[in-house]
Formats: C-alpha cells, sequence, structure tokens
C-alpha cells in the first residue's frame, strides 16, 4: 500500500494544515471550512495525476482538438458528517463524479472505550470504479474500515484512493491490514505520532466536526 505524506515536501498544502491547527485562526469555522476545502482541492489535482488518461477530440468553433482527459469512472465517498467540507474540495474538481455518504460515529461505552456505529449509506454501484474516500480525520482507522466494508455491499472498485487531512501511523497500520494492498493509496496533509486517551489526535486539531459546524449535544 503506497503512503502519500504531503508534509514531507513544502506546498501550500502546509500552510492551510497550520491554520486548521491554530487554535486562534480556526476559532473562525468559515476560514476552517475554506481551508478544508482547499487542502481537498489540492489533493483532488495529485490524485487526478494518478488516473488513466485516453485522448479524445474536442470540437471547437474553429476546428478540432486532442486532449487527453481521464477515463476512470470515479465515485467520491465521504463520512459524515466531518467529511462533507472535506469532500466539497474534491467535489470542485470532480465534478463529474458519483457521491456516496456514510454515517460512521463512534458510540461511547464509557469515557475510553467505543463501538463505531453505521446507520446510513447512499451510494452508486462501484464495482470496477475507482472509490475516492475522503474523512479529514484517520486516528485509529476504525471508521475507516467500517466506511469500507458497507461501501463493499455496492461493489468492488478497481482502485481506491484513501484522503485524509491529517491521520495517524497507528490508523494508516490498521487500515494496511484491511485495504487491498495492490490497489490502495493513502494521502495524507500530516500523519500526526500519538492518540490520546480519548482516541483524538496529538497533536491534532481537535474536532473537526464541531470546527466546521459547530457543537453538537
Amino acid at each position: 500500500m503506497e503512503i502519500i505524506d504531503f508534509n514531507t515536501t513544502d506546498s501550500l498544502i502546509n500552510r492551510f494544515v497550520a491554520e486548521l491547527r491554530d487554535r486562534d485562526i480556526q476559532t473562525d469555522r468559515m476560514r476552517f471550512r475554506r481551508n478544508a476545502v482547499r487542502i481537498g482541492e489540492a489533493m483532488a489535482y495529485e490524485i487526478s495525476k494518478r488516473l488513466e488518461y485516453s485522448a479524445k477530440q474536442v470540437v471547437t468553433p474553429l476546428g478540432t482538438a486532442e486532449v487527453r482527459t481521464p477515463d476512470d469512472d470515479v465515485v467520491l465517498c465521504t463520512i459524515l458528517r466531518a467529511g462533507l467540507v472535506f469532500h466539497e474540495g474534491f467535489l470542485n474538481f470532480f465534478d463529474e463524479a458519483g457521491n456516496a455518504f456514510v454515517s460512521a460515529y463512534r458510540r461511547y461505552t464509557d469515557d475510553t472505550h467505543f463501538d463505531i456505529v453505521t446507520e446510513y449509506l447512499a451510494s452508486p454501484g462501484i464495482d470496477g470504479k475507482t472509490l475516492i474516500i475522503t474523512d479529514p480525520m484517520l486516528a485509529t482507522g476504525c471508521s475507516m474500515e467500517t466506511c469500507y466494508h458497507a461501501m463493499l455491499a455496492k461493489g468492488t472498485p478497481r482502485r481506491i484512493h484513501i484522503a485524509s487531512i491529517i491521520a495517524t501511523r497507528q490508523a494508516i497500520d490498521h487500515i494496511s491490514s484491511i485495504f487491498p494492498d495492490a490497489t490502495t493509496t493513502v494521502w495524507c496533509a500530516a500523519i500526526d505520532p500519538t492518540l490520546n486517551e480519548h482516541s483524538y489526535i496529538v497533536p491534532g486539531l481537535g474536532d473537526a466536526g464541531d470546527l466546521a459546524y459547530g457543537d453538537k449535544d
């Protein structure tokens, strides 16, 4: 399984991540959402380089031009609700893609233990398609695992791209044991070292869903 960590190279993605992390800047919800969208757009562009292309003829007002465009049938999948704003960035680039939505959330059994609960799935068929799963925070990998198993009810994708803003090595190791190694690529804006006792990423950025859309009861 290939792991792409954008934090190891210099690009504007690092600036967007820095603003998402900054506890003073992140109080501006609109700016938080915009930075998440911009990271999604940047990742979508990079992922687009891995698609399969062929030449097509385009008729212009003055003649015919040959343009190489993607052949992949793409499905964008996100995990509600934190993934919505990140998903938007991908949809801005993959504007003709099918869209899938999975509600996978933590149901705590005590202060530190939880189960992943899935109550909703809306998706087109994914058999033979390129599946891009977006989740801004890849903490333990359990939500991603649950999402993937739910999506398999819709078929078997030809290629899988997992996109995350901040991941942990623990989560990457976990999903490496779940997803097909030869056809899966993981894209991360940063990989953080650890989790706290509540399984939140440290240093992380906090609760992405709350920062984007407001606190929940």
